[in-house]
Formats: C-alpha cells, sequence, structure tokens
C-alpha cells in the first residue's frame, strides 16, 4: 500500500508541475502560401498570413530560419520587417504579405531542400519566443535546354503537317 501512495504523490506532484509551466505559444498560426515550390531559380519568394486565434494582443518581433545548404541564402530584411505588422490584437491578422525570399547560386546541385520558417515575438515587444513555425522545401530543376524545346516543337510541327497531308 505504501508503494501506491508514493506513486499516487508524485502523480499528483508532476501534474501540479505540468499546470503551473508557461502556456505555450499556440495561439499565433502562420500559414505559407506555397510551402513548396519548385523551379529553376534564382529566387523563390515566399507569401503568407500570420493569425492571432488567442485571447491578448501579440507582438511580432522577428523572424528565424533553420540552416539552409550554403548555396541556398534567404533575405527577409525587406519583407517581413517592412511588410508585418508590429503586433496582432486578438483575431488579428496581417493579411497575405510577402515574408520572405530564398536566392540559389549559380551551379547548385538539382535536388530538394528543406528548411523551417519561424516568427518570433510575444507578450511585449522585448519577446522572443517561437510563435509560431512552418516548414518549406525548394525543388530546384534543371532549366530546360533551348535544343531540346526547339526539337519538341519542330516534332509537334511535323506531326500537325503530316495529319494535314495523309487526312
Amino acid at each position: 500500500m505504501m508503494k501506491f501512495t508514493n506513486l499516487l504523490i508524485v502523480s499528483l506532484g508532476i501534474a501540479g508541475l505540468l499546470l503551473t509551466g508557461p502556456a505555450a505559444m499556440a495561439d499565433t498560426v502562420l500559414t505559407l502560401d506555397s510551402p513548396f515550390q519548385i523551379g529553376t531559380g534564382p529566387v523563390f519568394a515566399f507569401y503568407g498570413t500570420i493569425t492571432n486565434t488567442g485571447d491578448s494582443t501579440v507582438f511580432l518581433n522577428g523572424d528565424s530560419f533553420t540552416v539552409l545548404d550554403a548555396a541556398l541564402t534567404y533575405d527577409d530584411s525587406d519583407y517581413f520587417f517592412v511588410n508585418a505588422p508590429l503586433s496582432l490584437d486578438p483575431s488579428g491578422t496581417s493579411g497575405d504579405i510577402e515574408l520572405f525570399t530564398i536566392t540559389v547560386a549559380d551551379g547548385t546541385p538539382y535536388g530538394l531542400y528543406a528548411g523551417t520558417y519561424q516568427i518570433l515575438g510575444g507578450a511585449d515587444s522585448n519577446a522572443s519566443d517561437v510563435l509560431a513555425s512552418e516548414n518549406f522545401d525548394i525543388q530546384i530543376t534543371p532549366e530546360p535546354s533551348s535544343l531540346m524545346l526547339l526539337a519538341s516543337g519542330l516534332a509537334g510541327l511535323a506531326g500537325v503537317l503530316r495529319r494535314r497531308l495523309i487526312g
């Protein structure tokens, strides 16, 4: 019986600690319009919406990125800091704004590159908690060569001419 009592006390103590901890900042939602982009580059622009679903005003004090491949660089200076509001009231939204761009260096190998974008802020203008996070992917594809495009165009033209001559 003593073991059950100890287990009960420990369980109640853990539950009490969990209830007194700081509230999670799940009241801010970040939605990227196109979290997966595909193309040859060199610049990929990411737009999105930031929404406060909580009961109190939240300050948007900055953003951060995961470490991407060295061939990819991000720029948010002219986007997030200019487009995002300083704070959002309850049920407030930023509207659809450009948040950041990713630039692909020449010679970057083709493939899939992943990252995470985060909004930082909190209860005041000095807070730097992670308010919201969203994953994004960039698929870098080879640019079709001019000869390949010319060949496909000539093949289509030959098909049309053949149908007209036969039919």
